[in-house]
């Protein structure tokens, strides 16, 4: 196999392994019970794609060969572990497996209302777990993030986050805690925590933390469709609802985020002809549901800002005024310094670009988000647009030196390129 064709197959077992992590794993911690044993057969299959593919080709079905090779390493290790004395046990732990991975690939990775993915989820958001911990869990479980990029979004050392996700599943086995999804009368208490892992595991499918592309489709999609089965379960809740109206009108835009070379497209400058109409036809229902219980949650809020931009033919159309109220509303409700940076940007949006960097500039000042490479590229951009181009150079290249992803740091780049005379 030439150079190229090894890089070609090393770069589609990149892309499973991001893609296909949480759906292989998942069932394996079921039935192995144990989060790193699970995680260490998985790793061993990648590891044998990595060493056979080159010689032998890529499988027709590369995702039901990654779920045949962790099955049969998964049974290898339980025939050779000496705690399965019991041979009758090890019997039943190997027919669990051969029969969980008895069918074919893709009927296995679909989702239905017991789907592995969802007791993960819960699992990994058990109350006996740290909220922190419960977040990098799910992103390293579901989302298949390693440490590093996990210690990069929490903006803590490698070391740090490693020890942390060490401890958490020595505390889930030392609790025993259930790999389940809970009762019905448990819910309730353990939707919020629920909530805000699937929203993160969206967040970090739309705009990816670092690699080199912005969307990770996969991630926005196992989101979801996670959010429509809780929103099943609990179907009078209206935060599930909200969340998922949140995603579906964000991924609507899915297509026209990035163009034909794969750069970043702002709002602004997007081909609204290619947002999904469809998927905004659906969500929008579900917004009005969200925003009718009183007072409405943070999602809701959230989904009817999207749902403004998706209704608007022309950028020129966009309600700006409306949207800065309704960060007004959610800053009372749910206060951050993420909502702040976004309220101001409504703020110089709808015309008022003095007060919209003074806000800035005082959230700047306050240090909060000093390592989100956001907040400098936001002021990047209104300096630019005051005209003010000495200081816009300072923001954008303040912004290069945080920014992780690929496609972003290309467009910051672009964007202090463009202030040359």
């Amino acid at each position: 196999m030439t150079d190229r064709a090894l890089m070609s197959v090393r770069a589609e077992v990149d892309r499973l392994y991001r893609e296909e992590h949480g759906r292989i794993v998942a069932p394996l911690i079921r039935l192995l019970g144990d989060f790193d044993r699970a995680e260490e057969v998985v790793h061993e299959a990648f590891e044998a794609a990595l060493s056979q593919w080159p010689a032998e080709g890529l499988p027709d079905e590369p995702r039901a060969w990654l779920l045949r090779a962790a099955r049969n390493k998964a049974i290898d290790r339980i025939r050779r572990s000496r705690s399965f004395a019991d041979k009758r046990a090890e019997l039943k732990a190997v027919a669990d497996i051969e029969s969980a991975f008895a069918p074919a690939a893709d009927e296995l990775l679909e989702l239905g209302p017991r789907d592995d993915m969802l007791r993960l989820v819960f699992t990994c958001c058990h109350p006996a777990i740290a909220a922190d911990a419960q977040i990098a869990l799910t992103l390293r479980a579901i989302c298949g993030l390693t440490t590093p990029e996990i210690a990069r979004a929490f903006l803590v050392d490698e070391k740090a986050m490693a020890q942390r996700l060490v401890r958490v599943k020595k505390k889930i086995r030392g609790a025993r805690i259930p790999y389940r999804v809970p009762a019905p009368e448990e819910l309730p208490e353990r939707i919020d925590a629920v909530l805000h892992a699937l929203y993160l595991v969206f967040n970090e499918g739309y705009a990816a933390t670092a690699g080199d592309a912005l969307v990770r489709k996969d991630l926005c999609g196992t989101a979801i469709r996670l959010a429509e089965l809780v929103s099943t379960l609990l179907p009078r809740e209206p935060g599930p609802k909200g969340l998922l109206a949140l995603m579906l009108l964000h991924d609507a835009r899915r297509h026209a985020r990035v163009d034909a070379l794969g750069e970043l497209v702002l709002l602004e400058d997007q081909d609204r002809g290619l947002w999904d109409r469809a998927q905004i036809a659906r969500a929008l229902p579900l917004v009005e549901e969200g925003l009718r219980e009183r007072p409405p949650r943070g999602y809701a809020i959230q989904a009817a800002i999207a749902a403004l931009h998706a209704q608007a033919e022309r950028p020129a159309d966009t309600d700006w005024r409306q949207i800065a109220g309704l960060y007004h509303v959610l800053l009372r409700l749910e206060p951050s310094p993420v909502v702040e940076l976004n309220r101001a940007v409504a703020i110089a949006m709808n015309g008022d670009e003095e007060e919209g960097l003074r806000l800035l500039d005082a959230l700047a000042a306050r240090g909060t988000l000093a390592h989100y490479h956001l907040l400098p590229a936001a002021r990047g951009e209104l300096l630019r647009r005051l005209g003010r181009t000495e200081e816009a150079r300072g923001a954008y290249r303040a912004a290069l030196a945080l920014v992780n992803n690929d496609v972003e740091r290309r467009f910051l780049e672009r964007r202090l390129a463009a202030l040359d005379p």
